[in-house]
């Protein structure tokens, strides 16, 4: 990602967007079609913020995330933790790619 300091609404630099995209790669096929097409769409708007969320999301299981992306269950069913605001906005943003 990139400094502590920087403000949650900055976009992400060059080498944050790298480690994001390492850190995305899945083991289900589906999941790492639905996160390419992400980042097709919104890798040059990618905020800090964005990034947290996206990064929340990645510490799930395969199928609790690929559950998420087609809303067969909740973010609060999976992980009430999880049900923050950056968190909902990513997910949103994850489906709208399919």
């Amino acid at each position: 990602m990139t400094s502590v300091e920087e403000p949650a609404e900055a976009l992400i630099d060059e080498r944050g967007l790298s480690r994001l995209k390492w850190r995305c790669r899945r083991g289900l096929l589906e999941n790492d079609i639905f996160i390419q097409r992400f980042f097709q769409n919104f890798e040059s708007t990618l905020t800090v913020r964005h990034s947290l969320g996206l990064s929340a999301l990645m510490e799930l299981s395969d199928n609790d995330l690929l559950d998420l992306h087609l809303a067969r269950k909740s973010i609060v069913q999976v992980s009430a933790e999880l049900d923050r605001e950056e968190v909902r906005e990513v997910l949103c943003m994850l489906r709208k790619t399919h």
